[in-house]
């Protein structure tokens, strides 16, 4: 299902700690890195914090600037983004100012922590607009970020915290960006609180977007590369598959063929090959042809690779004797992330995900993805 797209912020210093164990906070940004975190904050749909960080740091969440409130309410949107946090336990401060600040709320817990949490926030003004939701027995990311794109209308969600925060949904592969501003000093305490946990992270390394001072401060914007595992999209995913619906309007335009891009991706996030459909001055070149054809059939990476592609690869052709899907097989890749069904334009009945499955591959379709891979196709229809 279509998630908002998750931005993870922080500061933390130089030796990694978002905090030294002191009463207070420790104000890591400056007032240029703090206008930039306000600027991010209206853009955004919604800002996520988890319980905890609400307990320790009694944060408020506002846009603070009033020029950018104008602009969001000018543009039909809330004066103030909707507010997130997120508890198991239900265990939540009703004196809290993430509460009686800003507009709407949103609590997610689980089935037992539902309770515990409408019994704390009983005593808050009904206009405060609070609303408890369970994803179930336990706590679901991938449950809590569909609510709020399908329900909430949330495109777009800022994660501040906590460490813990942070760690889940980055170990679940959940994470779109990380945006990290490193400031000029050290904690050097063990017991305070660090920005990642140990545990299990995506492989490889991640793809780096942007460095710049901001104040005494470094911005750092880094995205996820590694693809996901079997039929769960991960955040990477759907980077790839931007890159393939970009690369299918490099195609030459045809009245008899699609328009289609792919890009073979190693399991570390490592990009092993892209093509495009009629590459090269070859009109009947499709585009995981073009790509697989890019590299070495004994690379050992091929059998954990995913192909990514705009349109679903074809069952059959008459241009070639093997369809894409069939290349893929013989390649050894065994999961593949599309945007599109194959229509019933050129070939009836065109089921290239079907013998995909039938031989064992993971197929994930990203439907809302869908409109960008038909853009340079519409000429056919």
């Amino acid at each position: 299902m279509p998630h908002p797209y998750v931005l993870l912020s922080a500061a933390v210093s130089l030796d990694g700690f978002l905090d030294d164990t002191g009463p207070e906070r420790l104000l890591l940004s400056g007032p240029a890195d703090f206008d930039r975190v306000d600027e991010v904050r209206a853009s955004s749909d919604a800002i996520l914090v988890g319980a905890g960080t609400i307990r320790s740091d009694n944060p408020r969440l506002l846009v603070n600037s009033a020029r950018r409130r104008a602009a969001r309410v000018a543009a039909g949107r809330p004066e103030y983004p909707l507010k997130v946090t997120v508890s198991g336990s239900g265990d939540l401060d009703p004196a809290a100012q993430f509460w009686h600040t800003g507009g709407e709320k949103i609590v997610y817990t689980t089935d037992k922590g539902a309770a515990r949490a409408a019994d704390a926030l009983r005593g808050l003004d009904d206009g405060l607009g609070v609303d408890i939701v369970s994803t179930g027995p336990e706590l679901d990311w991938r449950v809590l970020l569909e609510h709020l794109h399908d329900v909430r209308g949330v495109r777009r969600l800022m994660v501040e915290g906590g460490g813990r925060v942070h760690t889940q949904l980055m170990r679940e592969e959940l994470a779109d960006e990380l945006q990290l501003a490193v400031a000029p000093l050290f904690v050097g305490e063990p017991d305070a609180p660090r920005l990642f946990g140990p545990g299990a992270y995506p492989p490889g390394r991640m793809r780096l977007m942007e460095t710049r001072a901001v104040g005494d401060v470094v911005l750092i914007r880094y995205v996820p590369t590694a693809p996901g595992v079997g039929r769960l999209a991960a955040a990477a995913d759907r980077h790839w598959l931007t890159l393939a619906c970009e690369l299918a309007a490099l195609c030459p335009p045809s009245e008899t063929a699609f328009s289609v891009g792919a890009v073979v991706v190693a399991a570390d996030g490592t990009e092993l090959a892209r093509g495009y459909s009629r590459e090269g001055g070859d009109f009947v070149v499709h585009a995981e042809e073009a790509a697989l054809a890019k590299i070495d059939p004994t690379d050992p990476r091929l059998g954990s690779a995913t192909v990514y592609s705009s349109l679903e690869p074809c069952a059959r052709r008459a241009s070639r004797p093997a369809p894409c899907a069939r290349l893929i097989l013989d390649a050894g890749v065994r999961r593949v992330v599309t945007a599109w069904r194959e229509p019933d334009t050129f070939v009836a009945g065109a089921d290239g995900n079907g013998l995909l499955v039938a031989e064992g591959a993971d197929v994930v379709v990203l439907p809302e993805y869908e409109e960008r891979a038909k853009e340079p196709n519409r000429h056919l229809w």
